[in-house]
C-alpha cells in the first residue's frame, strides 16, 4: 500500500452530518483485498475487478466505529496511464451502477485533485488543456444523440418514464460537457447538474405527463437549456 486518502465531501468540507466517509487505497500493480477484510470491520469487501474492469475496479462498503465508509481501490499504474492519456485529451466513459452518464476514466485524476493524503505521497494534477478542449465535444455529442432518441422514439408514443429517463441522462452528459469546458473536476454525479447550472430540468421533468406534445416539449426545453449552458462554457474556454 503506497498511499491512503480521504476524499469526497469530507475532504472538500462540503459534508452533511450524515455524509459517509470516502477513502481510497493506492497500490501499484497488486492489492489483496483480504488484507482489508482481516482488519475486521463489518461490511462488504469486493475483489479487485469486482466493480468493473476499468478505473473503478473495486472497493468496500464498511462500518467503522459506527460510521459508514466507502473504500475505493486505486492502481497507480492505471493512474499513470490516465494522466498521460488526459494530457492528449483522451479518456473512456465506463458504465457503472448508480451513474446516469457513466464514469469518465479521468475521475481518478479528479480524486487526486481534491484529496486529503492520510498516508504516503501522491500527485495533484492540473486539468489538462487538451482534455478541456476535447471532452466537452464528446459529452455533448452523447447528449445530442440521447435527446434525439428520446424525442423520436419515446415522446411520440407517450412513454413518459423512458423519455424522462433519457432526458435526465442527456442532461447529465451536458453537465459533464459544461464542467469539462470550465476545467472543473467531477468526482460523482450528486451535484453535477447544480454545478453546471442545469437544475431547471427538474422543473421540466416534474411538469411532464404522458402526452406526446408535452413530452416533445420536455425534450426540446431540456435540450435548449443544456445547449445554452454548453455554448457559454465553450465560449469561456475560447477566451481562456
Amino acid at each position: 500500500m503506497e498511499a491512503v486518502t480521504l476524499g469526497g465531501s469530507r475532504a472538500q468540507g462540503t459534508y452533511r452530518p450524515d455524509s459517509d466517509w470516502d477513502f481510497a487505497l493506492y497500490y501499484r500493480g497488486h492489492f489483496d483485498p483480504q488484507t482489508l477484510r482481516d482488519v475486521g470491520w463489518p461490511g462488504e469487501v469486493s475483489e479487485v475487478g469486482g466493480w468493473s474492469k476499468g478505473v473503478f475496479n473495486g472497493g468496500a462498503w464498511l462500518e467503522i466505529d459506527g460510521r459508514r465508509a466507502d473504500v475505493h481501490y486505486r492502481d497507480l499504474n492505471i493512474i499513470d496511464r490516465e494522466i498521460a492519456e488526459s494530457r492528449e485529451g483522451r479518456f473512456d466513459i465506463e458504465p457503472l451502477m448508480f451513474h446516469l452518464a457513466g464514469l469518465p476514466s479521468y475521475l481518478v485524476l479528479a480524486e487526486l485533485a481534491v484529496k486529503q493524503v492520510l498516508h504516503g505521497e501522491l500527485p495533484t494534477p492540473d486539468y489538462p488543456v487538451a482534455l478541456r478542449e476535447r471532452a466537452p465535444r464528446v459529452w455533448w455529442g452523447r447528449a445530442e444523440r440521447t435527446f434525439d432518441y428520446a424525442r423520436a422514439n419515446h415522446a411520440p408514443y407517450g412513454r413518459l418514464a423512458q423519455c424522462a429517463g433519457l432526458v435526465a441522462q442527456a442532461t447529465s452528459y451536458a453537465a459533464h460537457a459544461v464542467l469539462a469546458a470550465r476545467g472543473r473536476w467531477v468526482t460523482n454525479e450528486k451535484t453535477l447538474l447544480s454545478r453546471a447550472g442545469l437544475r431547471r430540468v427538474d422543473e421540466f421533468i416534474a411538469a411532464a405527463r404522458p402526452d406526446p406534445g408535452v413530452m416533445r416539449d420536455l425534450v426540446d426545453r431540456s435540450r435548449a437549456v443544456s445547449s445554452d449552458a454548453v455554448r457559454e462554457a465553450l465560449a469561456t474556454l475560447e477566451r481562456d
